[in-house]
């Protein structure tokens, strides 16, 4: 009985453990569910929270951005990201495609005048820098969902690196009128171009704005230079139309190219010393003033272009001199050239080519060989001829003409004279020479086989080389030295000239298509710059500048 009793309590123990136990854990799991859930409850909470802290901020920043696009654009929003396209043209304007002009319109910003966009190139990695640049627009002719760049736009978004689909990001601004621009010359030489502001003033007609850090390419003629942006005003980024600014050109940074072209001063009559190597140009400039180009121009002067060669025998040089705008002269391009071996002297004088004011490029070319040099440009008086007061052998009684060298001497001392020149003379027997060399001096004494003119054997090889060997010029004209020069002055469509009516040094062109401006002597250039009107000063009416003066002749003749 007692057995069966104490089995029954220990029954009855195990039980109650395993009621309480069941308890306990029932109580664990509700309490973790409890927690579980307002956990779960917490981060919802907080998960909402954050949700509406950040529809807030960006409904901050989307009002923040319609605020900023209004005022930078004047009331117009206009934001869209583009695939930026490559196309070959001059200054900063794009191309849109034609739903870009539909939105544009519609918000009136034709008639705000003048278009001008922001320009961001949209990078992947947020941690890159932000490359931005300000543009106008060409026309709307772009495919869409692509932009197409000018070189410059591309060059300052995307230089140094390629991108497989780059794109942009373009916005419509509103830019101030720029009052001031300082800018820096990447390399030398820009200093150098004659009226290099008017130069500067002609690339920026091609462009509608101007940013901060941005590069401009100024072209003249065959050369390129580019000059950075350092200071704008009143604002980073300003639009250059119809406005006038304030520019400061200051000299390129040391680390500036040294293999860049430069001209080196020449101070007359003071000598420089150079080295040249073969192949290659060392160039020079010189200034006439207005004083001394009326005394070459009237003949009281000479300008004398001197190079004396100090180098071991064998190298050579040759001599060639332009008038600006031809800005470092070539051997296809040039107003004056000697290629005399040796030492050397160039005579500019108002017999040939009148010497005009202005500035003037010497190019010393390393013809043969290491060469080195001094170079001189000194200014000659031209000495008058003076008539002798002795009578004239020809006119007088009893002389006689030698048998040898054809020359008319005292028939007193004929037989002496014709003895010792027929012993030590000798003629040449070239057509047209007759010049009477020493017997020891004849054999170096030869005649081009194409044009006749007498040279020294050592001179014929260079003379061959230069004057007749046909060259190439880059309009597909194949001539000899002196052809191609005539050409190059005159004739030539890629010759450089200055118009009469931008002032710029240009293409000259092929002949204008008007007769009227072939006859007034007008190269394709001028007669389609020509064509510009401007108002006339005294009456206010709108003529072409081709017809400007003719203009007031006609209308304002009294006045």
């Amino acid at each position: 009985m007692d057995f069966e009793l104490r089995m029954a309590r220990q029954r009855l123990e195990k039980e109650q453990r395993e009621r309480k136990e069941r308890a306990r854990l029932r109580q664990e799991r509700e309490r973790r569910a409890k927690a579980e859930a307002a956990e779960r409850r917490e981060a919802l909470e907080a998960a909402q929270r954050a949700a509406r802290l950040d529809a807030a901020r960006a409904q901050q920043l989307a009002e923040q951005q319609i605020e900023e696009s209004l005022l930078i654009g004047n009331g117009i929003i206009f934001c869209q990201t583009l695939e930026a396209v490559h196309y070959s043209g001059y200054g900063d304007k794009i191309k849109l495609p034609p739903s870009c002009f539909t939105e544009l319109s519609n918000q009136g910003a034709l008639d705000k005048g003048p278009m001008c966009f922001r320009l961001s190139r949209v990078d992947e990695s947020p941690s890159s820098e932000q490359q931005m640049t300000h543009s106008g627009v060409l026309e709307f002719t772009a495919r869409e969902g692509s932009v197409e760049l000018p070189p410059h736009v591309w060059s300052n978004l995307f230089h140094g690196i390629e991108l497989d689909f780059p794109l942009v990001e373009v916005k419509y601004v509103s830019l101030p009128k720029g009052t001031y621009a300082k800018l820096q010359p990447e390399d030398l030489g820009f200093s150098d171009l004659p009226y290099h502001k008017a130069v500067l003033e002609t690339s920026l007609r091609r462009h509608t704005t101007l940013s901060q850090g941005d590069v401009i390419t100024v072209l003249h003629g065959d050369l390129s230079y580019k000059l950075r942006v350092l200071e704008l005003k009143p604002s980073p980024s300003v639009s250059v139309i119809e406005t006038d600014v304030e520019v400061d050109i200051i000299e390129p940074e040391d680390s500036a190219s040294e293999n860049q072209r430069a001209l080196v001063p020449l101070e007359l009559g003071n000598a420089e010393t150079g080295t040249v190597e073969e192949g290659s140009f060392n160039y020079y400039k010189f200034p006439v003033d207005e004083f001394t180009g009326e005394r070459i121009a009237s003949g009281e002067l000479s300008l004398e272009v001197s190079l004396q060669a100090e180098s071991a025998e064998g190298a050579d040089t040759d001599l060639y001199v332009s008038r600006h705008p031809v800005i470092f002269p070539t051997k296809l391009q040039h107003g004056w050239s000697c290629h005399d071996v040796g030492s050397k002297a160039l005579v500019l004088s108002h017999i040939d080519q009148q010497p005009a004011v202005g500035s003037y490029s010497v190019g010393v070319y390393g013809y043969r060989g290491q060469t080195k040099y001094r170079i001189c440009v000194a200014l000659k008086e031209r000495s008058k001829q003076v008539v002798s007061a002795l009578p004239a052998v020809a006119g007088e009684e009893g002389a006689a003409e030698c048998r040898n060298c054809r020359r008319l001497v005292s028939a007193q001392s004929i037989v002496i004279h014709e003895a010792f020149c027929a012993r030590h003379n000798v003629v040449c027997q070239h057509e047209g020479c007759g010049a009477v060399l020493r017997k020891e001096e004849a054999g170096a004494h030869v005649h081009c086989s194409e044009c006749g003119q007498a040279l020294r054997r050592e001179q014929l090889e260079k003379h061959l080389e230069v004057f007749h060997r046909p060259v190439n010029c880059p309009c597909g004209a194949v001539l000899e030295k002196e052809e191609m020069a005539r050409h190059q002055a005159a004739a030539c469509p890629l010759r450089l000239i200055t118009c009469r009516f931008c002032g710029d040094a240009v293409r000259a062109g092929t002949a204008a298509a008007d007769a009227r401006d072939r006859l007034r002597g007008l190269c394709e250039h001028e007669s389609v710059c020509g064509s510009r009107t401007t108002p006339c000063d005294a009456c206010g009416r709108s003529v072409m500048l081709k017809d400007m003066d003719i203009h007031l002749i006609a209308v304002h003749q009294n006045s």
